[in-house]
């Protein structure tokens, strides 16, 4: 889908592609409140409301990104709220019945603990690892998360957290995938970490879902 993107703001490429294919694929009961998190032009936002979400809530520390969310649900004429912040800025406005986010994960030191829109600190982990520990807490009981990530910045590390805070994990979704021009310019480095043969040139995105399958305390 065609969307409108300032500069500064997230292209939607095929991470984002692959968690559009995820959650068209999910049972979304009509009237469920949907939190998309780090919602950069809205793609996942405006998906969720056009397949039936009752209430959807786009979240962003970037104010374009709002802006931009905010206006490509108008042209849709679909329901969308933006609000600026972090995942536990949305927590007046759940649980949630499904929450999907597509966070900065390229591991990158340059980044230090400061996430660009790709690259998350050393393992690629500074948002990731948030993420996991806030987002259970904003789940309703039989609420479901859906996450993108690279297989570069530890997948088994997610479903461990996830596990480890009493959701039921499965990976719907995997796909390989060439690397884009951020990864070409990282490659160098992730060599040296291991993380990449020296002739690969092809990278593993992973969806994860993790579901709550027990009430909430």
């Amino acid at each position: 889908m065609f969307l409108l993107r300032p500069p500064g703001v997230y292209r939607p490429q095929d991470d984002t592609d692959l968690l559009v294919e995820a959650l068209a694929a999910l049972p979304l009961a009509p009237g469920s409140r949907v939190l998309d998190v780090g919602t950069g032009t809205g793609a996942l936002a405006v998906t969720a409301a056009r397949i039936g979400a009752g209430e959807v809530t786009a979240l962003d520390v970037s104010r374009r990104a709002l802006s931009a969310a905010w206006l490509n649900a108008r042209l849709r004429r679909v329901p969308v709220r933006v609000r600026r912040g972090e995942a536990p800025a949305a927590a007046s406005r759940g649980p949630f019945e499904l929450i999907v986010a597509n966070p900065p994960y390229v591991p990158w030191p340059g980044a230090g603990r400061r996430v660009t829109r790709w690259d998350a600190g050393e393992d690629g982990r500074a948002v990731l690892d948030p993420l996991c520990e806030t987002v259970p807490e904003l789940l309703a009981w039989h609420g479901s998360f859906l996450l993108v990530q690279s297989g570069l910045s530890g997948v088994d590390a997610t479903l461990a957290a996830l596990r480890g805070r009493r959701l039921v994990t499965t990976v719907p979704v995997r796909r390989w995938v060439p690397f884009g021009p951020v990864l070409r310019r990282r490659r160098e480095y992730l060599e040296r970490r291991g993380l990449v043969r020296r002739d690969q040139r092809e990278e593993e995105l992973v969806v994860i879902r993790a579901d709550r399958r027990e009430r909430p305390e």
